[in-house]
Order: structure tokens, then sequence, then C-alpha cells
């Protein structure tokens, strides 16, 4: 593998650098979707990343170094993919993302540093999403319109409405993401985000985003849901739909790509289901052993770059290496960083107000109007 001299050379810069100097393929094709080599290899850099993060976690969870740990090992196509086309930024004009508790890969692709996943998982005062009070996962951003996300199965779902509506109101492009399990699907709030989202001439800018691992916890999804795409509950809503392989990078991409195009320019929700797997069970809970018999997304990409020629096995031992001291260095430092205190129980769970100052102790009505 040629090595770079530049001290500056950025991940990207080496992938491009490696590109020019060799025989790799301009694109990168599965079937008659295709991507850019320089893309793909951004992909699985970002895909590697999230697995290290991934196994990093449910290391600590077995070694008494965090409590508990839930996340989305087979699900790294999904999030990568979303978030790269995500718009970050705050308000309106960008998109907000209503997330459940598998998405490492979507924030960890937008920029998030692997130490703000790992303060949280470790329940540390200085975890930035919930001051070490929520599960991993549960992230909360508001510089990039990353609503808190919660433990309560599929309330991200009604919320996403709202967000789009504002959106609507506002104008641009901007959508509102929101990112579901196929179990949840099963929930009320999931009927609720297509009536609200669809309804005649008040259409709402909304992508929901379906990961079907196959699984609700231990219950099997062909056990629970007799329709055979859960993207086809939008029909009787007009809602337009897509049910792709979650498992392939360039799909996914392409899909994704799609359906966002839709939502920005027609300003209507849109469906997009993806079949995934789930490597790890659950939870912690479950014992988070590997399940062997389970498609694994980034080997199966690994193997497809290497055999297309866009890069090869000692670049690849280079991205894992770094990835993994990336994530090994992120659980060092938050090791010897502060845990909460009792005292810290109230922090932040108030917006500071002027009626605060007026009223600390008791609420009594608006300033000027006691009686």
């Amino acid at each position: 593998m040629a090595q770079s001299t530049d001290p500056d050379e950025t991940p990207a810069d080496h992938d491009r650098r490696l590109l020019t100097l060799g025989n790799a393929p301009p694109v990168v094709r599965s079937g008659r979707d295709a991507i850019s080599t320089e893309l793909a290899l951004t992909l699985f850099r970002q895909m590697v990343r999230t697995r290290a993060l991934e196994e990093r976690s449910i290391k600590m969870s077995k070694s008494g170094e965090a409590y508990f740990w839930i996340g989305g090992p087979g699900e790294e196509a999904l999030n990568v993919c979303l978030g790269l086309q995500i718009h970050r930024g705050q308000g309106p004009a960008f998109d907000y993302l209503h997330l459940h508790y598998r998405n490492a890969g979507t924030l960890l692709s937008m920029g998030m540093p692997m130490v703000d996943h790992i303060r949280q998982l470790a329940m540390t005062a200085t975890d930035r999403h919930s001051l070490g009070r929520n599960f991993v996962g549960h992230y909360a951003m508001p510089e990039w319109n990353v609503v808190p996300v919660t433990s309560v199965i599929e309330v991200q779902m009604v919320m996403a409405p709202g967000t789009a509506l504002m959106q609507k109101r506002h104008g641009g492009e901007g959508i509102s993401v929101a990112v579901t399990g196929d179990a949840g699907t099963a929930e009320g709030d999931f009927e609720s985000c297509l009536l609200w989202s669809s309804r005649p001439g008040n259409e709402l800018p909304v992508l929901v985003l379906v990961a079907n691992n196959g699984y609700g916890i231990s219950t099997t999804h062909a056990s629970q849901h007799a329709a055979r795409r859960i993207a086809a509950r939008g029909e009787p809503y007009g809602i337009r739909n897509e049910t792709v392989d979650g498992n392939d990078p360039v799909v996914m991409w392409n899909a994704l790509e799609r359906a966002m195009r839709y939502v920005r320019t027609q300003r209507k929700p849109f469906i997009l289901e993806a079949n995934v797997s789930r490597l790890h069970g659950h939870s912690s809970s479950s014992g988070a052993q590997r399940n062997w018999t389970e498609y694994d997304v980034v080997a199966g990409f690994e193997q497809k770059l290497i055999d297309c020629g866009a890069t090869d096995a000692d670049q690849v031992r280079a991205m894992k290496d770094e990835a993994k001291a990336e994530a090994d260095d992120a659980a060092d430092a938050v090791a010897t960083e502060p845990r909460p205190s009792p005292l810290d129980v109230y922090m932040g769970t108030y917006a500071p107000s002027s009626v605060d100052a007026v009223y600390p102790k008791d609420y009594t009505g608006l300033p000027g109007r006691r009686r």
C-alpha cells in the first residue's frame, strides 16, 4: 500500500490519492445501482469506524466499564448512508432527525466524535447528551436538529410531523427523518405518523425509515406481521414507498437519495424500508452474543471492494487498525472522567426563564398578576 509523507493528509485525501495510483474502477456497481469508488471507500471507512465503536462498546458492557449496551451492528450501511446525506444544521431550513437507539453510525458520519458516544455509554458527568442519565445511543444535539432520543418505543414517529409542519410553513428543502425498527411499527404512533403526514392538501415532508432486522427483542417479525412489506402499509394513505436491501451500501445509498429527493422537492412523505441484519442480539441484557448466521454487511462490502479493485487487504487492515485505535483511545479517555453525583439529578431539567427568576420555588402566575 502506498504510504503518504504528508502529515496533514486526511483519510479522504488518502483514499483519493490511492485511486489515482492504481487501476481502481470509476464506480462500484450493484445491479443497476452505482456509486463512485471514492464514495464507496468513504462509506466503507465510516462503516468500519461504526463497527469498531460498537465492538468496543460491547466489550465495555461485558467488562463492567459500562452498565448497558444497545446498538446496531449489522445496520452500518443504512446508518452511514443516512448520516452522509443529512443536511446538517439547526433550525427548520435543515433536516430534523428523530432517531431510535441504533443510530451510532449516523451520528459518527455526521461528525460526532466517538468519545461523545462512549461518555453516554459509561454514564459520565461529561456526557453531552444526557449528563450521564440516559442509555447509550440516546442522543440530543440541538445544533444538528437531533431531537432527544427516548427509550419509549415509537414516540419519535409522532414528533416528526410536528417538525415537518414547521418546515413546510418555513419553506425550503428541510425534511424530518423518523427512524424506527420493524417491531416499533406495531405501535399506534407509527400509524399516527402516516395519518398526519398524508392528509390531502396538507402532506408533510417526512421520511419514514424502517430498519427491519427481523426481530422485536426476541420475537420474530414473521410471527407478528402478516404484511409482506412494512413499507406497503403506506399505500392506503397514498404514501410512496420502497423496500430495499439495507445490507448493500450501493443500493442503500441510491434508495436514500431517491427518497430524500422526493420528500425535499414534493414536500410529501415517503416510507423507505431497509432489510438489515442483527449481529449481536437486542442488547447486553440478552448477552450480546455474536450471531454468525446473519449476513455481515461490513465484511461483505469489504470483499466487494477488494474484488472490484477499489481497495486491497493492506488498505482495509489500515482502516480497521485506525478505527480500533480511535475507539480504544476514546474508552481510555473516558475511564478517568467524573461520574454524576446525586446533586446533578436536577441539572438541565427545566429551561431557564424569566418566570423562574421571579418565582424560584413555585409558579403562581405570570409576573404582575400575582393573586
